[in-house]
């Protein structure tokens, strides 16, 4: 099991000025970080990944699509924009020394059809993401796709939901995460849920019910570490939470209040809860 920091508590865009976070953060004792990638070149990606391997870290990284680049439209155009998307994504993962490109790039964030997803709109996205699978293997990348709650999306909103589009979508590099916080709200029993899908989970997100410090809130914590130890989990347990340094990010997550005192409690009381917990 390794522990990871999400950097979107710092930042949409990572930049060599987040350096002394790396330090900061290897020193208080993650296994590594998480960089989301919205946009950047290889040569700037491959610039953060050096930095990285001097601080002993290691890396996934995160992406969404938007609705001009959307996997489940109807348009071919649209949806080819989205491959694209996600290619760029593989490619930046790479530069960047990467294992996993992790998030809800099945569908665009926050668009609603007003309906139940339909045969069509899953199986539009199981042939645009079976497309970058064949991609992500020739960089040795693991697709990890994130359902998220029904009020962010509506084509991936429960890990049974997920657990069949892996399959529908059947390339051994691409798999499914686990996220605590969307769980806590569409999960009906947590420790049933995580044995069903086990077997496709190659990544975990550590993110309270109210996105603030781990540990603080309600989630079933001991039960859900139970069934990931239950279930031989051995990848990444990286914490996820969101505050309002960054106003878009902040809007997009819904922030609208202090969810903790600061981001140095966040990450080294969240260090402390996980290997207190996993133990």
């Amino acid at each position: 099991m390794k522990i990871g920091m999400n950097l979107l508590l710092w930042a949409a865009h990572v930049t060599p000025e987040h350096f002394p976070l790396f330090a900061r953060l290897k020193q208080t004792g993650f296994d590594g970080v998480e960089l989301p990638l919205f946009e950047g070149d290889a040569k700037h990606f491959a610039g953060l990944g050096k930095e990285l391997d001097n601080q002993g870290l290691g890396r996934t990284a995160v992406t969404v699509c938007g609705p001009d680049a959307n996997p489940i439209s109807p348009d071919a155009a649209v949806r080819r924009k989205g491959l694209d998307h996600i290619r760029w994504a593989i490619e930046m993962t790479a530069a960047l020394g990467g294992t996993h490109l992790c998030g809800p790039y099945h569908s665009p964030l926050g668009v609603f059809s007003g309906q139940a997803p339909t045969e069509d709109e899953k199986q539009r996205a199981a042939e645009v993401l079976r497309q970058a699978a064949e991609e992500a293997k020739k960089h040795n990348i693991m697709l990890a796709i994130e359902y998220l709650n029904r009020f962010e999306c509506y084509l991936l909103t429960t890990a049974a939901d997920t657990h069949a589009f892996v399959r529908r979508v059947n390339h051994p590099n691409f798999r499914m995460m686990y996220d605590t916080f969307h769980a806590n709200i569409e999960e009906k029993q947590i420790a049933p849920t995580i044995a069903r899908v086990a077997d496709c989970v190659v990544h975990v997100h550590v993110s309270e019910n109210d996105r603030g410090t781990p540990g603080t809130g309600h989630v079933a914590w001991a039960e859900t570490f139970q069934a990931l130890k239950k279930a031989k989990y051995d990848g990444w347990l990286t914490i996820e939470s969101f505050g309002r340094a960054l106003p878009a990010l902040a809007a997009a997550t819904r922030v609208w209040r202090d969810l903790f005192p600061s981001p140095e409690e966040v990450y080294t009381q969240g260090l402390r809860f996980i290997k207190e917990n996993w133990k």
